[in-house]
């Protein structure tokens, strides 16, 4: 979403944790983000959608979070990222 700092502030540091990540927009992507707000039955923003791709292209482990129910701040969501990640 432009002009949210949270979200600003997050993929900064998922950069400088050299983390390769997709960026949604939830205005861009509405329906994508309508359906993640059903499943998670919260509008908070950043959120997540972290997805293993296997090598046959194939997703597996998907886990979703969002802000005050998977992490409180952003430096938690980061090591929670790098957790998944490991």
């Amino acid at each position: 979403m432009k002009g949210c700092r949270h979200c600003d502030d997050m993929k900064k540091m998922l950069i400088e944790s050299k983390i390769k990540f997709t960026s949604r927009d939830i205005d861009k992507y509405k329906k994508e983000y309508d359906l993640f707000v059903q499943a998670t039955d919260s509008e908070f923003i950043p959120a997540f959608m972290l997805i293993t791709l296997e090598e046959d292209n194939k997703t597996s482990n998907i886990q979703l979070m969002v802000p005050d129910e998977d992490f409180d701040d952003l430096d938690e969501a980061l090591i929670k990222v790098k957790r998944y990640l490991n």
